[in-house]
């Protein structure tokens, strides 16, 4: 394993970014010089920001770093899908432990590449630097649009349709089957390390959970995906939805955003909230709710959206698109209505990281 600091910050950099080729005719100078250098001469640019700490955002007890770094990516990616656009740029800051060796960087970004080369995104710098507090990821990600195609969190109009690509609660059930068997390992290490039981240590070392009839919650959680085939699909259908955001922290969350910044009311159907078979199973034997879960559990990155009521017979004709609810008006609320008909305050529940 090779030490960081060996290297230092620009050994480093030209380490991990040696080799990318640019893609797009907007990257006039990438990585190597004190600024990337961009043109838009036709088009709207978009900018998005995620910062990722550990211990708050991700846990390397069960996460890899090439997963990581493509989930990282990934969130960024989303989000200026969510705007209509199309994503460009990307820029990449971290700041590291003595504990990273280079080897382990270059899985990181690894897994930002691959997450990258699947948009034909450029990344084109950033920065690094040391931390004494766990891993930090600060992500930007440049992206441009036509004027007329930027889709914004405040155009939803009363009786338009509410749609969302996808399911929804399986990343969240990912993390709730994750934390379990985290608990367990430690709380048989903790056993072990009692009864100074060397051999039952030795064994722990190769402990392999069995999430065996839970891949796709894995996945969901480890390896999300920017839902950019939706916004495809969009646009060869014509359709403009009205206001469009990701569901990042909790579809009751995002609804709340859109129906604030619309300054508008909503029905959300229980029934016909997508989700899937495997989040189903996990939610009852945790024995929690599966719908709560699914408003708000966050980080399923799908694509919630709203459209005018004469699009109903385009939205029917879309892969992978529920119709879950309608927009109403303001002074109605936002209102979930249950299986028996029964309707309940739709309350916004979701993740928040500043809690």
């Amino acid at each position: 394993m090779t030490d960081i600091s060996k290297l230092g910050e620009f050994g480093l950099i030209h380490r991990l970014t040696d080799g990318i080729k640019i893609k797009n005719s907007s990257t006039l100078k990438g990585v190597g010089d004190d600024c990337a250098v961009m043109h838009y001469p036709d088009k709207e640019v978009l900018m998005t920001t995620d910062m990722l700490m550990e211990g708050v955002h991700f846990d390397l007890t069960y996460i890899d770093l090439q997963h990581l770094g493509y989930k990282a990516a990934m969130v960024n990616i989303s989000d200026i899908f969510a705007m209509g656009g199309t994503p460009r740029q990307m820029t990449v800051s971290l700041a590291i432990s003595k504990r990273f060796s280079v080897e382990d960087m270059e899985m990181f970004y690894s897994g930002l590449q691959m997450a990258c080369d699947k948009w034909n995104i450029d990344i084109v710098g950033g920065d690094t630097t040391s931390s004494y507090t766990g891993m930090a990821i600060s992500i930007t990600c440049i992206g441009e649009a036509d004027k007329e195609d930027i889709i914004y969190r405040n155009g939803a109009n009363d009786t338009d349709l509410i749609c969302v690509s996808g399911d929804l609660g399986a990343a969240y059930m990912g993390l709730q089957l994750l934390e379990r068997e985290k608990h367990v390992y430690y709380q048989q290490v903790e056993e072990a390390k009692k009864k100074n039981d060397k051999n039952a240590l030795k064994m722990l070392t190769d402990f392999q959970p069995d999430f065996a009839g839970r891949e796709y919650l894995l996945q969901r959680q480890l390896k999300p995906e920017a839902r950019g085939d939706v916004i495809e699909n969009l646009r060869k259908m014509n359709i403009k939805p009205t206001a469009m955001m990701d569901v990042s922290d909790g579809l009751s969350s995002e609804l709340m955003h859109i129906c604030e910044q619309s300054g508008c009311g909503c029905r959300v159907y229980e029934k016909n909230i997508p989700i899937d078979y495997q989040t189903a199973v996990m939610a009852e034997e945790m024995n929690m709710n599966v719908t709560t879960c699914a408003l708000n559990g966050g980080e399923d990155y799908e694509l919630l959206f709203t459209v005018p009521i004469g699009d109903l017979d385009k939205v029917r004709q879309l892969d992978d698109v529920k119709l879950i609810g309608n927009i109403t008006k303001k002074e109605y609320g936002l209102q979930l209505v249950a299986r028996d008909g029964n309707e309940f305050e739709l309350k916004a529940q979701g993740w928040n990281p500043l809690a």
